[in-house]
C-alpha cells in the first residue's frame, strides 16, 4: 500500500460563493464531534461546501483529508473496499485491517453522497470511530445517517431576496444566489454584470430557482443564447430549460430533472404518493394539514406522520420555524413542481386539489370563529401563513375545479381577517369572480355582496359599494334572513360614517349591534360597537367617552390585543377632541406599538394620521407634515383613498391647511415628501419619536439598512443575542437571525462585534435615539398589552408650547 498523506481533495476550478455561516458552523461541529453530516436537497451545494470545509481544515489533519464519492457505489457490501481503495490499499481489505490502519492516524474522511447507503455508511463509521480516535468523518447526504454521535448541519439554499425586496444594480449581489449567478454568467458572457437594467429579473430568477446552486449554474449557461428575461419567461418549463452541457459532470447533475429523479427513486411508493399529494400545497403546510389532505383509505393519519418525517430526513421537505411548537413543512419550488407533474400523471390531481380546497375552507371558517379572543394574534399569524394556500384553492375552485360556491365560502369567511389578504383589492377581486360565477339566490351570496361592499368602503370607493349593498339588501329580504339583514345594516352604517353622516351611521349601527348582541356574535358585536364609537367621537356625541370605555373593556376582557389597538386609537382621538392632547398622544402611540407586530398597515396609517393632527396642535409643524406624508404613503400602498374615508378626510384637510399656512407651501411639500418615503416601519419609528429606528444619520452605514435592520443593529450593539432580540421585538428567532445575516452582508462585516463597534462609535460621536418614557398609568394600558416595539421606545410628548386652537372643533373638558 502507498499512503499519500496530503489527501485527495480536488482543486477548485470555479469560485466559491457565500456560505460564511455554514462554513463556520461545520468547522465548529467538527471540532466538538467526530461525525458531522451535511444534509440538504439535491443540488444545494453539500459537496462543494464539504470540500471547502475539508480544505480549510486540512492542516489539522497531518494524515490528510480524503474524499470518497459514494454516488457510483451500488451496494453497501463494497463500501469498505471503496474507502480502503481511496486510502491507497491495493488488495482486498477487511474492516479490521482498515481500522488498524486508521488507529494511530489523524485523518479527515469525507464521505460524499451517502443518501442511498445511509445504513451501511452509518455502520461503517460506527465501526471505525471507536478504534481511531484521530479520525473525523464529514459526510454529505440528502438523508440523515442516524449514526451514534452524529452532528447534523442542514445546508440551506443560497440567500435570495424577499419577494418584495428591491436592490438597485449591483447591490443585488449581496444575496448569495445573485452573486453566484453573476459569477457563473460572466464566465459564459464575459461582459455580463448585474446592473440597473437586469437586476430585477436576476433577483426574480434566483428567487424562483429557490437559491439552489445547481439550478442557478444551469440557468447561467443558458445566457449563451438567451437573455435573463427570456430564461425567466421560460422557467415554468424548468426541467427542459435547465439542462447543462458539461461532459465532466455526472449524469444526474447535467439536468435538474435527473437530479430530482435520483431523489424520487430513493423513496418508497408511499413516500412518493405523499410527496405528490403535498405538491398541492403552496407556501408549505403544517403537519395537521398534511394529515388532513394526504390521509386516505390506504394511508392512515399515523402513516402520513411517519412519511412526513421520512421526507424531512430525505431533504424532500424542509422544516421551518424550528423554535415553534408546530413547525411548517415546505418543498423547494423545483421539488414541488416535479411532484405536481407526477401527481397529474397519476390521475389524482383533481381529487387532491379538491381535498386541499376543502381544508382551506375549514381553515378560513375556523379563523372566522376564533378571530376575537385571546389567541387573536395567533390566528392572524396562522391565516397569513396559509394565504398562499388559500389563494391557490380559490384559483382552483374558480377555474378547473368549477366550484365557485366553495370559493365564495372561503372568501366570505375572510371578512373578519382583512389582514390575511395581500391587499383589500385582492379580496375584492376574489369575491367579484365568485359572485360572477355563482348567481344562486342564497344566504352565501347575500353575505358575499355585503362583505365585498365592506372591502370597497375600506378602499375608499363608496360608489362601488352602494350597488353591492342594494343587491345584498334585496336578497336578504327575499330570503327573510335576519343575519344577512344585520350584515347589510352594519355595512350601511359604516358607509354613512365614511360619508360624514354620523347621525344616520349611529342609528344603523345601533340596530345591527342590537341583533348581534341578541345572537351572541362576539366579533360582529365588536365591529359594530367600534364603528358606533367612531360615529360618536367624530360626531360630537356626548356618549363618546362611555363608548370608548366599552370598546376597551370588551377587548381587555376577551384578551383581544389587536382589536384593543383600535379601541386605544379611537380613545386617543376622543381625548384629543376633548382638549387633552398629551393623553391622546400617549394613548395613540400605544395603539401604534400594538399594530407593529401584526403588520396592520391600515391601522398604522390611522394612528400616524391622528398623531400628525396632534403634532400640528402642538406646533411641531415639520414633524406633523412628515407624519401626514407618511400616512399618505401607507394609504396609497394599501390601495385606499383618504377621500373616501370621510370621518378622516375632514380632519386631514384642516390639518394640511394649517400646516401649509404655518410652513409655507414649499416647506410643507418638502416635509410631506420626506414622510411619504419612510415606508411602514419608518413611519412607525418616526411617529414614536425614534427616527430612523435609532437616530443614526451616517449615509455610509445606516442608510444601507432598513429601519428594522437599524433597530436590530442597535440591539446587537447592546449585546443582545438573537433569541433576546426576538423576544424584545416579538418576532421569530429565525427572523432575527435572518436580519443579522442581512446586516452583516450589507455592511461587509464578518462578525457581530463589528456591528457593535460601529454602532457604539456612532453613539459616542453624538448620534442618539430618543427614548422618552410613557408610564402605563398615563394611558390605562396594562403592560401585558404593550407589544410590537421595545418598551423603551416611547413617543415624545407635545412640545413647542401650549396647543394652538382645535383643528376639528373638539370639546374642552
Amino acid at each position: 500500500m502507498t499512503r499519500r498523506c496530503t489527501g485527495n481533495l480536488p482543486a477548485e476550478v470555479t469560485s466559491f460563493v457565500g456560505r460564511r455561516h455554514e462554513l463556520a458552523e461545520a468547522k465548529r461541529l467538527l471540532s466538538v464531534g467526530r461525525l458531522v453530516t451535511l444534509t440538504g436537497s439535491g443540488g444545494v451545494g453539500k459537496t462543494r461546501l464539504a470540500a471547502r470545509v475539508a480544505a480549510e481544515m486540512r492542516r489539522e489533519f497531518p494524515d490528510g483529508a480524503w474524499l470518497v464519492d459514494l454516488a457510483p457505489v451500488a451496494s453497501g457490501e463494497s463500501l469498505t473496499q471503496v474507502v480502503a481503495g481511496v486510502l491507497g490499499f491495493q488488495d482486498q481489505t477487511s474492516l479490521q485491517m482498515l481500522g488498524d490502519h486508521l488507529a494511530n492516524r489523524r485523518l479527515l474522511l469525507l464521505l460524499d453522497n451517502c443518501e442511498h447507503l445511509t445504513a451501511d455508511a452509518a455502520a461503517l463509521v460506527g465501526s471505525l470511530l471507536p478504534f481511531a480516535p484521530g479520525l473525523r468523518v464529514l459526510a454529505t447526504s440528502r438523508q440523515v445517517l442516524h449514526a451514534e454521535g452524529e452532528h447534523v448541519l442542514e445546508v440551506p439554499p443560497l440567500s435570495v431576496p424577499d419577494r418584495d425586496e428591491v436592490a438597485p444594480g449591483d447591490a443585488a449581489t449581496r444575496f448569495e444566489a445573485v452573486s453566484l449567478f453573476a459569477e457563473r454568467a460572466s464566465a459564459v458572457v464575459p461582459d455580463f454584470v448585474v446592473d440597473a437594467e437586469n437586476s430585477v429579473a436576476v433577483m426574480r430568477l434566483c428567487r424562483r430557482l429557490d437559491g439552489i446552486p445547481l439550478a442557478i449554474e444551469l440557468a447561467a449557461v443558458r445566457l449563451r443564447a438567451l437573455s435573463v428575461r427570456q430564461i425567466l419567461d421560460r422557467l415554468d418549463d424548468r426541467f427542459r430549460i435547465l439542462v447543462g452541457r458539461n461532459p465532466t459532470a455526472v449524469p444526474r447533475q447535467q439536468t435538474l430533472r435527473a437530479l430530482i429523479d435520483w431523489s424520487y427513486d430513493m423513496c418508497t411508493p408511499q413516500e412518493r404518493a405523499v410527496w405528490e399529494a403535498l405538491s398541492v400545497f403552496s407556501g408549505g403546510c403544517s403537519l395537521e394539514a398534511a394529515v388532513c389532505v394526504c390521509s386516505a383509505d390506504d394511508l392512515s393519519p399515523e402513516d402520513v406522520v411517519d412519511i412526513v418525517t421520512a421526507l424531512v430526513d430525505k431533504s424532500i421537505l424542509l422544516r421551518r420555524d424550528r423554535e415553534r411548537r408546530a413547525p411548517r413543512y415546505e418543498m423547494l419550488e423545483s421539488l414541488r413542481e416535479y411532484g405536481r407533474e407526477r401527481l397529474a400523471a397519476s390521475g389524482r390531481e383533481t381529487v387532491m386539489r379538491r381535498r386541499h380546497a376543502a381544508w382551506c375552507h375549514e381553515v378560513a371558517a375556523e379563523a372566522q370563529r376564533r378571530c376575537f379572543g385571546p389567541d387573536q394574534m395567533e390566528v392572524v399569524t396562522w391565516i397569513r401563513a396559509e394565504q398562499p394556500n388559500i389563494t391557490s384553492a380559490l384559483e382552483f375552485c374558480l377555474t378547473e375545479g368549477g366550484e365557485a360556491h366553495c370559493a365564495l365560502e372561503i372568501a366570505t369567511c375572510m371578512w373578519s381577517h382583512r389582514l390575511s389578504w395581500t391587499s383589500l383589492s385582492d379580496g375584492h377581486r376574489w369575491l367579484e369572480r365568485g359572485l360572477a360565477l355563482d348567481r344562486a339566490p342564497t344566504a352565501l351570496r347575500a353575505k358575499a355582496l355585503w362583505v365585498d361592499a365592506w372591502l370597497m368602503l375600506l378602499c375608499g370607493d363608496p360608489a362601488a359599494a352602494e350597488p353591492l349593498l342594494e343587491q345584498s339588501r334585496a336578497l336578504a329580504e327575499q330570503l327573510d334572513d335576519d343575519e344577512q339583514r344585520a350584515g347589510v345594516t352594519q355595512v350601511s352604517g359604516f358607509a354613512a360614517l365614511l360619508a360624514g353622516d354620523f347621525a344616520r351611521a349611529s342609528a344603523l349601527l345601533e340596530k345591527a349591534l342590537e341583533y348581534y348582541r341578541a345572537v351572541g356574535y362576539r366579533n360582529r358585536i365588536w365591529v359594530s360597537l367600534f364603528q358606533l364609537t367612531m360615529a360618536a367621537v367624530f360626531g360630537d356625541d356626548p356618549r363618546s367617552a362611555a363608548l370608548c370605555r366599552e370598546c376597551r373593556k370588551m377587548c381587555e376582557e376577551n384578551g383581544a390585543t389587536w382589536t384593543l389597538s383600535y379601541a386605544l386609537w379611537i380613545t386617543g382621538v376622543d381625548r384629543w377632541r376633548r382638549g387633552e392632547p398629551e393623553a391622546g398622544m400617549a394613548i395613540i402611540s400605544d395603539a401604534l406599538r400594538l399594530k407593529d407586530s401584526p403588520g396592520d398597515h391600515l391601522g398604522v396609517a390611522e394612528c400616524v394620521e391622528a398623531l400628525a393632527w396632534l403634532k400640528a396642535d402642538a406646533r411641531q409643524y415639520t414633524h406633523a407634515a412628515e407624519l401626514l406624508g407618511a400616512a399618505g404613503g401607507i394609504w396609497r400602498s394599501i390601495g385606499t383613498s383618504l377621500s373616501g374615508l370621510g370621518h378622516l378626510a375632514g380632519p386631514h384637510a384642516r390639518c394640511e391647511e394649517r400646516l401649509r399656512t404655518a410652513l409655507g407651501d414649499e416647506a410643507f411639500t418638502a416635509a410631506y415628501g420626506t414622510g411619504s418615503r419612510l415606508g411602514v416601519e419608518g413611519a412607525i419609528a418616526h411617529a414614536l419619536g425614534a427616527e430612523a429606528a435609532g437616530g443614526f444619520e451616517d449615509p455610509g452605514v445606516a442608510s444601507a439598512l432598513t429601519p428594522r435592520e437599524r433597530e436590530i443593529a442597535e440591539l446587537v450593539a447592546q449585546g443582545l443575542s438573537n433569541k433576546e432580540i426576538a423576544n424584545t421585538l416579538v418576532i421569530a428567532q429565525r427572523t432575527a437571525e435572518g436580519h443579522v445575516e442581512h446586516i452583516l452582508r450589507k455592511l461587509g462585516f464578518t462578525s457581530r462585534a463589528q456591528i457593535a463597534a460601529t454602532w457604539s462609535a456612532r453613539k459616542e460621536a453624538g448620534a442618539r435615539p430618543e427614548e422618552v418614557g410613557v408610564r402605563p398609568e398615563e394611558t390605562g394600558v396594562r403592560p401585558e398589552h404593550r407589544g410590537g416595539r421595545r418598551a423603551g421606545t416611547r413617543a415624545r410628548g407635545a412640545a413647542g408650547g401650549r396647543p394652538a386652537g382645535p383643528l376639528t372643533g373638539r370639546r374642552r373638558a
